[in-house]
């Protein structure tokens, strides 16, 4: 191996460690932390804080911080549902649907 792929590996190693160990412990992230923890670009997180559609936080009126719990909690609205629950709910409906009929028509 050359100097310079054990110097990119160090420098993934490093990263990865960082993730390990602020993203896994801290409450509050700044935007290259939520950056790194969602997976979105700091564009995008940039336009979801200024058209309001994500939490955040900016106390001083200038530095942009998240809240771990809020955007998790972001990034799990509008859960689909899988193909099992709804023909589960779909079953369930009919049956209850048959039912009523069957009692109203007494």
């Amino acid at each position: 191996m050359t100097e310079e792929s054990y110097k990119e590996i160090s420098e993934r190693l490093k990263r990865i460690e960082e993730l390990l160990t602020n993203s896994g412990m801290k409450e509050v992230l700044t935007v290259d932390e939520c950056r790194q923890y969602t997976g979105f670009s700091k564009s995008q997180l940039y336009k979801l804080t200024s058209s309001n559609a994500i939490p955040f936080y900016k106390p001083t009126g200038g530095a942009v911080f998240f809240k771990r719990s809020e955007i998790d909690a972001f990034l799990l609205k509008n859960r689909h549902s899988t193909g099992e629950e709804v023909s589960r709910r779909a079953a369930t409906y009919c049956k209850l649907q048959l039912h009523k009929r069957n009692t109203y028509n007494r």
